[in-house]
């Protein structure tokens, strides 16, 4: 998947706020593939303009992931379920 830079994405695409180290990260990553569910990835220790997103949206703190939907709502340490149902999948 893509790494970017920047909390400025397409609007239609998923974007996952996550770090390096973050085994839930890699967990849903994984499932996302392996399910055909593209999404942008951010990495928020590279970011710091996405850290402050993800810190607004998680009462302070960085809890990763954290994915932002297409609506531009926003889920903590979704389950691929959790997931599918926001996309409509």
């Amino acid at each position: 998947m893509n790494t970017v830079t920047s909390t400025d994405s397409n609007s239609d695409t998923m974007v996952m706020y996550s770090t390096t180290w973050c085994g839930y990260c890699r967990r849903l990553k994984k499932q996302l593939e392996e399910n055909g569910i593209s999404y942008v990835e951010i990495d928020i220790e590279q970011d710091p303009e996405s850290a402050d997103f993800v810190g607004k949206v998680n009462g302070g703190n960085h809890v990763v992931p954290t994915v932002r939907y297409p609506d531009g709502s926003t889920a903590t340490n979704p389950t691929l379920a959790q997931v599918k149902q926001a996309l409509g999948a």
